[in-house]
């Protein structure tokens, strides 16, 4: 793949001081303390795309056609039949919120997730999740309008399920960050973001960028990402809120709008060849990361199509059990929520689905009895119901990127 130069970073020189009552060794403080350079931005908004290589205009073509087309395939196969778009948006939604949160570690199963939804679980991890999960539907609710105010609430809906972070969520960061071993000095770091006061400048011009309507979608959302790790404008949460941005701009051009395609899930397969094209973005070869992000968007529009075609099968089983109840039962409304929501009780059926106690009551005897779920305890009250075949799909397919 040829080279796509772009204006590298350029850096400015400041001196550090680790503070007087840091736990450092003399050594250490010696060392610590000096000149060091932290990145500047770049000016995003001007860029001139008449320049990128041919090839590479032809792999971003090649994988928004992919995309497109799982789009639409998501929409035809759920689209028609009542209730079950939503929750197939949501699974969906879900996936890539889990995918873009173990890019980061943070692995979570699909019963942990479906268990922290649903408020009976006990995994910090979990939860954490469940914050992507919300920064998702947050970037998508504005997707209409990218502006730095919705910035700031995707990061909040983010950063505010994780424990001891909530008074930074939201707002951007104040303080110095960088990559590299010593949390006391930014001297010999691999990568040092700009100064707290470069962030509001240069997020105004990324947003600028972001409203850019002469821009192959793709790599818009490949270099608006790179750009947002390169600021990295708060204290924690830049990698999921910036692939959470990825799925706005996605939405706000009309390339996806049904559904979330697993990106992050791609990207997820090769995290090294990630970072190395944030690296070399900073250094002006913009091509790796957008070829990353094209080849993540194939993987995406692949995978996600079997997933859906999975999950598709497993429900398509479930009626199967469910032969003989009649058309009017209320568990046939319950059917379609158990993609999202493969874990259940009756205070879900109650408040998510509407049915009476009653009536929730029956439907989970009636899938209980044709084998459809299956009790997570031996209570007798408010009991946990879970839908193995559901659960199995979903916990494959994150064990097939774990693969590779």
């Amino acid at each position: 793949m040829d080279a796509w130069q772009i204006p590298a970073l350029e850096y400015e020189e400041h001196t550090w001081h680790i503070a007087d009552d840091a736990p450092v060794s003399r050594s250490r403080r010696s060392r610590g303390n000096g000149a060091y350079r932290s990145a500047i931005p770049i000016r995003m908004s001007s860029i001139d795309f008449n320049t990128m290589p041919a090839e590479l205009q032809t792999d971003l073509e090649d994988a928004s056609v992919a995309l497109s087309r799982f789009d639409t395939r998501a929409s035809m196969q759920f689209g028609d039949r009542v209730l079950t778009l939503g929750p197939m948006s949501a699974v969906l939604l879900r996936t890539e919120a889990t995918s873009s949160s173990q890019i980061e570690n943070l692995t979570v199963g699909a019963k942990n997730l479906a268990l922290e939804l649903l408020h009976e679980g006990n995994s910090q991890n979990a939860a954490v999740v469940v914050g992507n999960v919300r920064a998702m539907e947050s970037a998508l609710e504005l997707a209409d309008d990218i502006s730095t105010e919705h910035l700031l609430a995707v990061h909040r809906a983010l950063l505010s399920a994780q424990s001891g972070w909530e008074s930074y969520a939201g707002a951007f960061r104040t303080q110095l960050v960088w990559v590299g071993t010593s949390s006391y000095s930014p001297r010999g770091a691999s990568y040092v973001a700009p100064q707290p006061e470069l962030i509001p400048t240069a997020i105004d011009d990324l947003i600028e960028f972001m409203r850019r309507d002469d821009v192959p979608v793709l790599a818009q959302c490949a270099l608006a990402h790179a750009q947002f790790e390169t600021i990295h404008p708060f204290a924690d949460g830049n990698g999921r809120t910036g692939r959470a941005l990825v799925h706005a701009i996605l939405r706000n051009k009309g390339l996806t709008p049904h559904v979330v395609p697993p990106v992050s899930a791609g990207l997820l397969r090769h995290t090294e060849q990630y970072f190395d094209a944030l690296t070399a973005y900073r250094a002006g070869d913009a091509a790796p990361i957008i070829e990353n992000f094209a080849e993540a968007a194939q993987f995406a529009s692949s995978s996600g199509t079997q997933l859906i075609d999975d999950i598709a099968a497993q429900l398509e089983q479930t009626r199967e059990l469910l032969h003989g109840v009649r058309r009017d039962a209320a568990v046939w409304k319950v059917l379609p929520y158990l993609v999202a929501q493969p874990i259940i009780n009756s205070n879900y059926l109650r408040t998510v689905v509407g049915l009476t106690k009653s009536q929730a009551e029956r439907a989970l005897k009636t899938l209980a009895q044709a084998g459809v779920l299956t009790a997570r305890s031996n209570a007798k009250r408010d009991v946990v119901w879970e839908h193995r075949g559901m659960l199995d799909v979903l916990d494959d397919y994150a064990a097939s990127l774990r693969r590779g």
